[in-house]
């Protein structure tokens, strides 16, 4: 790839690297059976490695040899590409652009780049979406925490809608974060209040025992107990040795241009989906080099919530 400004981190495949890699829908399917079969194809229900491949059928390429029934499946079985009609190759590439754009993509740009409807498009969003979901990290530390505020400006809405009860955080939903510096990843979760108990059980729920936590002056996190130092904002002190919040701050800021930039408004509903694939993307894609980025990907399909009765 040629060089260009910006993070040298963040080289990966090209789109026409990508497009060559998926070139038809065998290629896309072998490159999903690789990564989620990485030591040969296995049941889906009973784990057994001993199963039938090539089987002659429309649809179905493998048999479990063990079960009683000698069920047939396919790769998709078991992860988000389960149930779907999507093609193989319409999803990995799918997975790419999801993956590759740090501040998101909307259901309305894959439609138009995947050729599919905007429904199967927001369908793969979700998928995507609940399989990040499913893995959430335990920090080690040390960490930062913070909140923000994520909504439409009281002045901007129409006369009906407004509140009229102040500015600033008035009509907006409020978002807490956690960074461990360790590792860069990130946790950000829609609270329904930034008081004591709610933030201080949010920095417990996602750090272990006696990890430091570096936060603002905000008064909720007084007295929490664990190693706790503060820089004030309000002061103008923003670094003091290694007391700061600038790498969770660091994150806020693209996230909200994906808000204002790509998707322009999020419905409560779904907040908290869209924040967890805003933490997961930034914090992994910054590091993605090469073919990396596939692995990646099918680790989050491994971790799905569709799980099997």
């Amino acid at each position: 790839m040629t060089k260009a400004p910006g993070k040298s981190n963040r080289k990966g495949l090209t789109f026409l690297q990508v497009a060559a890699m998926f070139g038809n829908e065998e290629k896309s399917r072998k490159w999903i059976e690789e990564l989620h079969w990485p030591d040969g194809p296995f049941c889906p229900h009973c784990g057994s490695f001993n199963v039938q491949s090539g089987i002659r059928h429309p649809s179905m390429t493998h048999r479990c040899r063990e079960c009683s029934k000698k069920p047939m499946f396919t790769v998709r079985v078991g992860t988000i590409l389960e149930n779907t009609r999507l093609p193989y190759r319409t999803w990995a590439i799918g997975i790419y652009l999801f993956t590759t754009n740090l501040k998101g993509v909307s259901s309305m740009k894959l439609h138009r780049e995947l050729g599919v409807t905007q429904k199967s498009a927001w369908f793969m969003l979700h998928r995507l979406r609940a399989a990040m979901e499913a893995n959430m990290p335990w920090f080690n530390g040390p960490v930062e925490a913070d909140e923000t505020y994520i909504g439409g400006k009281e002045g901007n809405k129409h006369a009906k809608k407004k509140l009229k009860a102040g500015r600033g955080a008035v009509g907006k939903a409020a978002v807490a974060g956690i960074r461990d510096r360790e590792t860069g990843q990130v946790v950000a979760k829609v609270v329904e209040s930034t008081d004591k108990e709610t933030l201080q059980g949010f920095v417990n729920e996602h750090a272990v025992e006696g990890a430091t936590l570096y936060t603002d002056e905000a008064s909720a996190y007084k007295g929490i107990d664990r190693p706790h130092e503060v820089v004030k904002h309000s002061v103008g002190e923003y670094v003091r040795d290694q007391a700061h919040t600038n790498g969770l701050e660091s994150f806020w800021a693209p996230m909200k241009r994906g808000y204002n930039g790509v998707y322009h408004k999020m419905s409560p509903k779904h907040l908290n989906a869209m924040w967890t694939s805003f933490s997961t993307v930034t914090t992994t894609g910054q590091r993605i080099q090469s073919t990396k980025w596939a692995a990646l990907c099918m680790g989050w399909l491994e971790r799905t919530c569709l799980t099997r009765s």
